[in-house]
């Protein structure tokens, strides 16, 4: 993305914690007025990332520029422009859902004459209404989760931080969020957002995958499934354990996943005749199978960059 306009640009960004490497040697483009996902398991540096993007942790090495600013040098002047909503429920429970968001407005210096207005439209836009005389402390997940960036939207911020926001809240409740998003993107907002749910990074514009600090992947759902390097199979038998075992002793297969009762099956694009040798090995193992070559879903690109099977199961 070289000479193209970006929002956040990160080069050769290292964070040490000790002897801990969270984030190695990373590069980043996000382009403006798009959804960029991170996308990688617990530990893989999403946060903490994030939290340099931001200015929260001073990096061990490397450069940052957010908005056209020097972070962490100018983070102060960042901050109005940035929105940030972290994974712990931040908003004070024994204040009103409004009192909480009049709170928002007064640490941004939003002018009273525009205040109340924000704080009505943010009510109407994130459908708390209701809720607005209620506690924050006995909101449910899904409620939290839209008075939280609810907050982190009300100063109208152009780049917007939000890291694995929908972890606690149930899939309707993801749904929503995730319409909330695109809207935001449509009038301009960019948007990082980190997450470990496959269906939430296949929504965004742009994903990039972290393994253990380090970027193994990066680009388009489009773009990742074209660079993949994989053939991919799928495999429908009534007896999908037999066929893993049965094809896990061929040496070309990278990868088997089981999802109910179909087999995805990553082989490299080098290896020949690979849909022959699959169908013959369970003919063998005495099982009646369909093996199909199929396009990779995010799943597949996920393993084919990191070798990771277990937040695929997890996923499935």
């Amino acid at each position: 993305m070289t000479g193209q306009p970006v929002a956040i640009r990160a080069r050769w960004l290292v964070k040490q914690f000790g002897a801990l490497t969270a984030v190695n040697q990373l590069d980043l483009d996000v382009p403006p007025g798009q959804i960029y996902g991170f996308l990688g398991p617990n530990g893989s540096g999403k946060s903490t990332t994030i939290r340099m993007l931001c200015g929260l942790l001073t990096p061990t090495a490397g450069v940052i520029d957010v908005l056209g600013l020097s972070v962490p040098r100018q983070a102060e002047q960042l901050k109005p422009d940035i929105g940030y909503m972290t994974q712990k429920f931040s908003m004070y429970g024994d204040l009103s859902v409004r009192q909480n968001l009049e709170f928002i407005a007064d640490i941004y210096s939003i002018a009273k004459t525009q205040r109340r207005q924000r704080v009505e439209h943010a009510l109407a836009q994130y459908f708390l209404i209701e809720q607005s005389r209620q506690l924050a402390a006995t909101l449910s997940g899904g409620q939290r989760q839209r008075l939280a960036v609810a907050a982190a939207t009300l100063h109208q911020p152009r780049l917007l931080l939000l890291d694995e926001p929908t972890s606690a809240v149930d899939p309707s409740s993801r749904r929503d969020f995730w319409e909330r998003l695109f809207e935001l993107a449509d009038g301009g907002t960019t948007i990082l957002v980190s997450t470990h749910y496959m269906d939430e990074a296949e929504r965004c514009h742009r994903i990039a995958i972290l393994d253990r600090g380090v970027k193994v992947a990066d680009g388009t759902p489009k773009q990742l499934g074209q660079d993949i390097g994989m053939q991919v199979f799928e495999i429908e038998t009534d007896n999908p354990n037999r066929a893993r075992r049965a094809l896990a002793g061929l040496h070309d297969v990278f990868s088997i996943t089981q999802l109910g009762i179909r087999l995805r099956v990553l082989v490299p694009t080098h290896v020949t005749g690979a849909h022959d040798t699959i169908a013959a090995e369970l003919v063998n193992a005495g099982l009646a199978a369909n093996v199909a070559i199929v396009s990779p879903s995010l799943e597949d690109i996920f393993v084919a960059a990191t070798g990771n099977n277990a937040m695929v199961k997890d996923a499935a």
